[in-house]
């Protein structure tokens, strides 16, 4: 029998689940980080990431078989080595869609209705009662780029705001929720129309700074700018300039390019600006859901079968 590491201190609930789904297994958790590392070397299961982890198991001859990465982003990961190494890497797509669906609507929201200017007065106790630029965003337009689940969850609300969306995948292929789909090289015909643009795209060769000048001089002035998916798809000098020349209306960002912001970096002081720290996907209910993830592939695994739940491709990168 083999050997699962987790990286992270795991809860009783979710050791006896790993444990019923891989009887006779050994599993390892992170409760003592230094006793940690001596099981890395034997590892056949790595449920997380981390540096420790690239230094033990990445050596030719590794024990290592299979990786379940805690989030859904893959692109810090070792790909290439993975693919050299035959180790197959999953994801925590399916986790996201509830909890960033509703981290892009709590800023949309806020940005039309000027709540995050309201926050800051309150914080000064200023009583500025504003008439001009509070919207709505019921029967507005919104475009989201990369149509995976977190996008699909996202139109689907945005249908109760009766809004017009459309999408942007690279197949093209459509969804029950998406008024008209693009494919990647006719985006910029779609952003003209937009009054939202929800970037939900993975960081990988196709799309880094793929938001650009050239894109956000296409947007409406009063477009707002949402990035919940990774801060190199977006080219943060264009972006800082549309905001500063009021190019685009305003934007909420959860993903920077770098990340931690620096505190010098003007997005900080930006009225038209709502910043949070890579918070989206966080919620009370993520462990359940990735456990749920990483036991399918698991019950799988121990028959002697492939994971077939969420594997990424190492070549495309998602």
């Amino acid at each position: 029998m083999g050997k699962i590491v987790a990286l992270q201190s795991l809860g009783e609930a979710y050791k006896t689940a790993i444990q019923e789904a891989a009887p006779g297994w050994s599993l390892v958790d992170g409760s003592d980080p230094e006793a940690l590392q001596e099981h890395l070397q034997d590892a056949e299961i790595l449920l997380g990431w981390n540096k420790a982890a690239a230094e033990i198991t990445l050596q030719d001859g590794t024990s290592l078989k299979w990786v379940q990465n805690i989030g859904a982003g893959v692109d810090q990961l070792p790909l290439e080595r993975f693919s050299q190494l035959g180790i197959t890497l999953t994801n925590a797509s399916g986790v996201h869609p509830f909890p960033i669906s509703e981290h892009i609507f709590a800023m949309l929201l806020s940005l039309t209705r000027r709540l995050h200017t309201a926050v800051r007065n309150q914080s000064g106790q200023v009583w500025d009662f504003q008439t001009e630029g509070i919207g709505e965003a019921h029967g507005k337009t919104m475009g989201i780029l990369g149509v995976g689940a977190i996008g699909v969850e996202t139109a689907r609300l945005a249908k109760a705001f009766q809004m017009k969306v459309l999408g942007v995948r690279k197949s093209g292929s459509p969804n029950e929720y998406v008024d008209t789909m693009y494919t990647l090289d006719r985006l910029n015909e779609m952003l003209k129309h937009c009054d939202y643009v929800v970037n939900c795209l993975p960081h990988t060769r196709e799309t880094e700074k793929l938001i650009g000048k050239e894109q956000f001089s296409i947007m409406k002035p009063s477009a707002f700018y949402i990035n919940i998916g990774r801060g190199k798809t977006t080219d943060t000098d264009a972006m800082v300039q549309a905001l500063q020349s009021q190019s685009i209306a305003g934007a909420g960002l959860d993903v920077f390019e770098p990340e931690p912001l620096p505190a010098d970096h003007p997005l900080w002081a930006m009225d038209n600006v709502m910043i949070t720290p890579h918070m989206a996907g966080l919620s009370t209910s993520y462990i359940e859901r990735l456990a749920a993830i990483f036991i399918g592939n698991l019950k799988a695994y121990v028959q002697g079968q492939a994971p077939s739940i969420n594997v990424v491709d190492l070549v495309n990168e998602y």
